[in-house]
């Protein structure tokens, strides 16, 4: 609601060379009257957006030298300077666009001249040998043909030397981009040059007119052999996978395009296009000149992507309105859909898959197209019940869960075309659409839509276009409750905006259908019956996410299309609410009323300042709101007072009254996301009191009188103001005492969040800006003493608003005048940065960080700084002034950290119970993070401090690094007190870090009684511990426990903290370019020494705390290296990924690489490695290293070599549970799938457990997140056609493994014989479940299933046999559900069996129950025919009821 000021425009001006402003001064005249004089005067300007006003002058003043009728030397002079300002202007240039469209004006005496200046001007850039300039001339190409009259008129003129710029550009660009393999970031410039080299050579073709005659001139002339060579290099291209896809797509047109135009007769295109396709190209019979230049795609052996934009090539560039291309030109349509179903089994690419569903809505879009006026066999293989439509709806049902949100998309237009499609192929048109309702295929569609859950996202936009095509009413006789069914889903988030839109199409499609049929006005009461009523009634009875969701996305849509329900609304609640006013656990009738009121108000259908919702609600119910039982309640009160559509809206006094009432009651609200609801609606408040005291301040200065039904208040504007001012002062009173010492988490979060909003909406005064209250008046002594004080709270959120909120005022309120107190809080930071409790170092960054803004801070730091500092002169700005104090706070916790590592080198124990190290480092990262590190003055003092910091972090890492190293860090320090015990575990010690040299470590220490030492002690026996050091000395005696988790917690932070110190360095500081330069704070070799300190920590660490944190920083390490123009620092990724991979694959058993613990830290640095690869190339890293994991995982023969299979398997189910790879890993998770399966049948116990923890990320990866208590519930299930379609290849490895599986279950001896397998088996077609969407077209069938899941069902473990039941639901057709259930009773025994096994029958009985359940649960097959199936299955089962009696 704030005002937000409009961006200024950026405009670059425009420059000359010196021989042109040379011409101009010549030719200018003494009065500054002609073109000449105008242009001086343009170049002369340095602001581009002033050069603008100049360039539209051009015209006006020629046309005004025009009734001279005739062009002199010096227009055509100034003609020729303007193309050439033209040409050398970027293409993004506002000022580029501006003259274009000026000169498109120019007078028609001119235009000759003119364009003999654009031509000769465009010929010099068409010269340039420059590979790097070849870009400038090819977006100069495409400005001159984008309504630019000149500019095409000079390309037309040069056509032949434009040609073979742009096949000479491209020849050589793309030979550059071969040279710089590797270096994806000059590739990636290269890449986007052949992109715009490409697509301006398809519009050439298209905009250039002589290309329509192409085929007339003989194969002899240089624009014909441009053509040819362009043509080869777009195939070249397209056939090329290393290229990136947008330029394979754009060459997929570009060919089809140049076909276009060079082949004769056209009648044969689409029959050469066709052959292309089916890849049947007959080389006999087709031109020598196409096969030179198209010989990769006659070939047998054309890649998926190749044919995939062909199609959509084909598609593009062709002429599919109104039957132009003939029988052929259907045929073709028809050959192109069959590749596109052909592509769609093969492609699994995330990328292209979402290329393939683009391609698809076009086609439908095209078959549109042709079927306006097609031939009736065409209709006839086009109508809905069509082999083609019927493949096109399992498309669409196959991918509409997909997690790609765009293709979710495509399958919407797919199925909106093929409605579109089938009532074109019937011959109705679109006026006669909605009497298709009665139609079979129709018909047929919504009831298998209705027959669908309500958790299938797909259903719910087919459902919205099938009601656009036939209209509501169809639907609701099908499912009168439907708006019912629909909102009871809305308490599930991720359904709700698909919930809601379909209920918008539903509501205003009935309105419109019962107003167009109504003579009254009583349609209305129907109306509220169907979409209100049900609406009411979830708001008083639902739960409370399906009423936080009703209330958010449907009722704002319901009242926008019908404002004038809302007073239907609110009597029916009004009189609702006397008897339910709720409750701690329900909103009741009250919470209905106000969350409609809210909404009502907010979305402008409530005009509050003319009392009109307040006649609909009285001040008694408002209060009663306010401080309602239940948060909700409460909340949608607060909001009816601080919404409105109307940011100047006036705050009436009541509304104040009324909210400092609710400030008195919620502040301590134990909710974190009601505290962030009120305090994000009461910032709302006070934006409306800021933008309507403007208003209130224009009116006080006019004193203008208005009509009463116009103004804005009762009162005079002064008044209003001054009521302001009070309420704002009286609010920030109640917020600083709910600061007291003491008061709770909740409490200081809210006030000091509200807090930080006023200072924010309420800016200090600019100019003439008024703002009627500001916070700084209102902060005193003692109110500026409680906010630091809440530096000292153990929540960090308090002192991050602390914090902020000091930082909002005006720097003369938070400065310090007494330097005494100064130096106070200076020590007591530096005294909290060693403290052995965590919390208290942030304590310390924050109050430094705080300190660091103070100008009188130097000369506090002078007694703590070893090195003096010049004191900064009074004429620094204040940005050096922080920078200054910066450094120097830096410089000072250094020093100490230097003294403390010493200390620590020599005893860890020590450091470890007195002044923990990473207190510190934790300052100075966050001094550094406040400080913009990439705008720097004092560089050369920045310098030595970076590289000190370097060095002690180094040091400090090795201190504490044998602990976090060690193979069990968690108990490191022996906490025996007899000798004995002490010798045992030295021999212990010496094992498990035979490199350490820290004493502790080689001798194990005997404490004293209750485990204790002298802080004294410890000071006495080490001189020069530092400032820190010494005030302990000074305290009284105390002593301090020593254990194990002290001295793990010092070491695992301090790791922590150095790894995100270097982090945090390499993200921030400027790298050197080159080792000389001067505008760098590291370089190249520091960087590289950084990777190698993250590497070693990365991969020998064991504990998890140390390396998760290692890895955090060694991310923000890879992010800078993947951008870095350094060619070598750019290549180090690479270089370490297949270092590590290749100590993955040794299984030398001297390898530091940690095999337990998940494999600790490997898994993150590889991850690290693979995360930070840009995701716009091919990812080519991704998907060599998937392909050596996947191999290592596999099974293997030796078993002495499974140590690489374990770190395989961990690492994999870190990059499957990594979301940054996002869809990019998706291809992998078949074959992760059966490395996972293949490994829990290993005889090795750390191959099955890493195994099962893959598996369980896959099937997350696979099924989505659990989103719900139930484990098998469907939103996160499959059905069977989906999950084969997109993991085809587990098709036939699931069922091999099935059978297997099957083959063990049941053995002849009565053993008991369990397949390792069978549980993850069972367990992933368990997930999948049948649906009436399922067709007869997939080549994947479901039988084969069916019998080995029967069989597993014969189990003798109960939970397999229970699995096996379940599993077996989804591959069963639901029209064979009876069939199959009358087999599995036959095969139960008769009474006259003598030998039968209890697991047999009471597996299959379990298999029976399902299916039966199944039948229950589907509510689509109740006709008369299933019904006799179900009493045939009744029969049979009662000549087996012999065993219910036997029991």
């Amino acid at each position: 609601m704030g005002i937000k000021k409009k961006k200024e425009m950026q405009v670059t001006a425009l420059t000359i060379c010196h021989q042109d402003l040379e011409t101009l001064r010549s030719l200018a005249d003494v009065e500054g009257k002609n073109l000449a004089s105008l242009l001086l005067r343009c170049v002369q300007l340095t602001d581009g957006v002033s050069q603008i006003r100049y360039v539209k002058q051009i015209v006006p003043l020629l046309e005004k030298a025009d009734k001279n009728g005739a062009c002199d030397p010096a227009i055509r002079s100034c003609l020729d300077i303007l193309a050439g300002i033209y040409l050398s202007l970027s293409v993004k240039n506002p000022l580029k666009k501006v003259l274009a469209s000026s000169l498109n004006g120019l007078p028609e005496c001119f235009l000759t001249e003119a364009i003999q200046s654009f031509t000769s001007r465009l010929q010099e850039e068409l010269n340039t040998t420059d590979l790097y300039a070849y870009r400038k001339v090819t977006d100069n190409i495409s400005s001159c043909m984008e309504n630019f009259d000149l500019g095409k008129a000079g390309v037309n003129n040069l056509l032949k030397n434009v040609l073979h710029f742009l096949q000479k550009s491209l020849i050589e660009i793309s030979e550059e981009n071969r040279k710089f393999a590797g270096n994806h970031i000059v590739q990636t410039q290269l890449m986007n040059d052949l992109l715009v080299g490409t697509r301006v050579s398809v519009m050439l073709v298209q905009k250039i007119q002589d290309f329509q005659r192409i085929h007339l001139k003989t194969s002899s002339s240089p624009t014909w052999q441009s053509m040819c060579g362009l043509l080869s290099i777009f195939t070249k291209f397209l056939s090329d996978d290393d290229l990136l896809q947008t330029i394979q797509s754009t060459s997929g047109l570009a060919v089809i395009l140049f076909i276009k135009a060079m082949f004769h007769p056209p009648e044969k295109i689409p029959d050469l296009i066709s052959s292309l396709l089916l890849r049947s190209v007959d080389c006999t019979s087709i031109p020598d000149w196409f096969l030179n230049c198209c010989r990769r795609l006659c070939c047998t052996d054309v890649s998926h992507s190749t044919l995939l934009f062909l199609c959509q090539g084909t598609l593009t560039m062709l002429d599919w309105q109104n039957g132009n291309m003939g029988l052929s030109g259907e045929a073709l349509l028809l050959n192109i859909v069959h590749a596109l179903f052909t592509l769609s089994s093969q492609i699994k690419e995330s990328t292209l898959e979402l290329f393939l569903s683009r391609i698809l809505a076009s086609w439908t879009n095209s078959a549109i197209h042709v079927l306006e006026s097609s031939s009736p066999s065409l209709k006839d293989n086009l109508n809905g019940n069509s082999s083609i439509v019927q493949r096109l709806l399992e498309y669409v049902y196959t991918h509409w869960e997909h997690p790609l949100d765009a293709l979710r998309h495509q399958t919407k237009i797919i199925f909106r075309n093929i409605l579109q499609m089938h009532r074109l192929a019937k011959g109705k048109s679109d006026s006669e659409a909605p009497g298709l309702a009665a139609d079979r295929f129709i018909c047929d569609l919504a009831e298998s839509l209705l027959r669908l859950e309500w958790h299938v996202k797909g259903k719910y936009a087919c459902l919205g276009c099938l009601v656009d095509y036939i209209g509501i009413g169809h639907i609701l006789a099908l499912a009168k409750t439907i708006p019912s069914q629909i909102l009871e889903v809305m308490g599930d988030q991720s359904l709700v905006p698909y919930a809601s839109d379909l209920l918008e199409t539903m509501f205003r499609n009935h309105k419109s259908h019962l107003k167009s049929q109504a003579v009254d006005s009583t349609w209305i009461d129907e109306w509220h019956e169907t979409w209100v009523s049900p609406l009411l009634f979830i708001l008083c009875e639902g739960n409370l996410d399906q009423k936080s969701y009703v209330i958010d996305y449907y009722l704002p849509k319901l009242l926008n299309c019908s404002p004038e329900s809302l007073s239907y609304m609110v009597k029916i609640l009004q009189t609702s609410a006397d008897a339910k006013t709720g409750s701690y656990n329900s909103r009741g009738a009250l919470g209905a009323l106000m969350a409609c009121l809210r909404t009502a108000r907010a979305h402008g259908h409530l005009q509050s300042a003319t009392d009109a919702w307040r006649n609909l609600v009285s001040s008694a119910r408002i209060k009663q709101g306010l401080i309602h039982q239940h948060c909700q309640v409460r909340i949608d009160t607060l909001g009816l007072l601080c919404e409105s559509n109307r940011s100047t809206e006036v705050v009436s006094t009541e509304e104040m009254q009324w909210i400092q009432f609710f400030i008195t009651y919620n502040l301590n609200s134990q909710s974190p996301g009601v505290r962030q609801q009120i305090c994000s609606l009461l910032k709302k408040l006070f934006c409306r009191i800021q933008e309507s005291s403007q208003v209130l301040y224009k009116l006080e200065q006019s004193r203008a009188k208005h009509e009463p039904e116009n103004e804005l208040t009762k009162q005079h504007p002064s008044v209003s103001l001054q009521q302001y001012k009070n309420f704002m002062s009286s609010l920030c009173s109640r917020l600083f005492e709910a600061l007291f010492p003491g008061s709770s988490y909740p409490t200081r979060f809210s006030a000091l969040t509200i807090l930080g909003s006023i200072a924010e909406v309420f800016p200090i005064p600019e100019g003439q800006v008024q703002t009627v209250y500001q916070l700084s008046h209102d902060i005193d002594v003692g109110r500026f003493q409680t906010l630091m004080e809440c530096f000292t709270s153990t929540f960090e959120e308090v002192k991050i608003l602390a914090f902020d909120l000091l930082m909002k005022l005006p720097k003369t309120v938070v400065q310090f005048q007494d330097s005494e107190k100064l130096r106070g809080l200076f020590e007591a930071a530096l005294e909290l940065s060693s403290s052995t409790k965590p919390y208290d170092c942030v304590t310390a960054s924050y109050l430094l960080n705080f300190l660091i803004w103070q100008d009188a801070l130097p000369s506090s730091l002078f007694a703590y700084l070893k090195t003096q500092q010049a004191a900064c002169g009074d004429g620094d700005k204040s940005a050096i002034v922080v920078e200054r104090n910066t450094l120097m706070v830096i410089q000072c916790l250094l020093e100490n950290l230097e003294e403390e590592v010493a200390q620590a080198e020599n005893s860890l124990l020590q450091a470890a119970a007195s002044f923990p190290l990473y207190g510190r480092v934790h300052c100075i990262t966050g001094a550094l993070q406040r400080l913009s590190l990439n705008n720097l003055r004092l560089v050369s003092e920045w310098r030595p401090v970076v590289e000190k910091l370097l060095l002690i972090s180094y040091r400090l890492s090795a201190v504490v690094s044998p602990v976090i190293q060690s193979s069990s860090p968690e108990g490191l320090i022996p906490m025996d007190t007899d000798s004995e015990s002490a010798s045992r575990l030295q021999t212990i010690l010496s094992e498990i870090q035979p490199r350490d040299t820290n004493d502790y470590f080689t001798q194990a220490k005997i404490l004293k009684k209750r485990d204790s030492f002298d802080l004294e002690d410890l000071n006495a026996s080490v001189p020069n511990i530092g400032a820190s050091a010494e005030i302990e000395g000074s305290k009284e005696r105390k002593t301090c426990d020593v254990t194990a988790q002290m001295v793990l917690v010092c070491c695992w932070r301090s790791m922590k903290e150095v790894a995100l110190l270097l982090g945090t360095l390499c993200q921030l500081l400027p790298m050197q370019s080159v080792p000389e330069s001067s505008n760098g704070l590291l370089t190249v070799e520091q960087v590289k020494e950084i990777g190698d300190y993250f590497k070693q920590h990365l991969l020998q660490s064991r504990h998890r705390g140390a390396f998760e944190l290692a890895y955090t920083g060694f991310v923000k390490l890879t992010e800078i290296l993947n951008r870095c123009p350094n060619v070598s620092l750019q290549k180090l990724p690479e270089q370490w990924l297949w270092n590590v991979l290749e100590e993955v694959k040794c299984s030398d058993p001297s390898s530091k690489l940690c095999a337990t613990r998940r494999s600790a830290g490997i898994p993150f640095y590889i991850q690290a490695l693979l995360a930070s690869e840009p995701k716009k190339g091919k990812m080519d890293l991704l998907k060599m290293t998937m392909k050596e994991l996947i191999t290592l995982a596999g099974p293997t023969d030796d078993s002495k070599s499974t140590v690489p299979q374990v770190h395989a398997l961990n690492i994999l189910r870190a990059l499957f549970r990594d979301t940054r790879l996002g869809e990019n890993i998706i291809p992998y998770v078949a074959d992760g799938a059966k490395a996972a399966i293949l490994g829990f049948t290993s005889p090795v116990w750390a191959v099955r457990n890493s195994s099962t923890l893959l598996f369980s990320t896959l099937i997350t990866r696979i099924f989505g997140v659990k989103r719900g208590k139930d484990e098998l519930s469907k939103k996160n299930r499959m059905t069977g056609s989906e999950f084969f379609s997109r993991f085809p290849e587990l098709y036939p490895f699931l069922l091999q493994q099935l059978e297997a599986v099957a083959n063990t279950v049941d053995s002849d001896t009565g053993e008991l014989n369990r397949h390792p397998s069978m549980f993850l088996l069972l367990l992933v077609l368990g997930r999948l479940y049948p649906s009436p969407m399922d067709g007869t077209y997939s080549a994947l069938s479901m039988a084969p299933f069916i019998p080995f899941i029967m069989r597993c069902g014969r189990s003798p473990v109960y939970r397999s046999r229970e699995m096996a039941a379940r599993a077996l639901v989804p591959f069963v057709m639901v029209d064979e559900i009876p069939t199959t259930i009358r087999t599995l009773v036959a095969k139960l025994p008769n009474c006259t069996d003598q030998c039968f096994r209890q697991n047999h029958i009471h597996g299959t009985l379990l298999q029976v129950s399902h299916l039966l359940q199944a039948c229950t649960d589907s509510k689509y097959r109740l006709n008369t025919y299933f019904q006799q199936e179900l009493a045939d299955v009744a029969v049979c089962t009662r000549a087996k009821l012999w065993l219910a009696e036997s029991m």
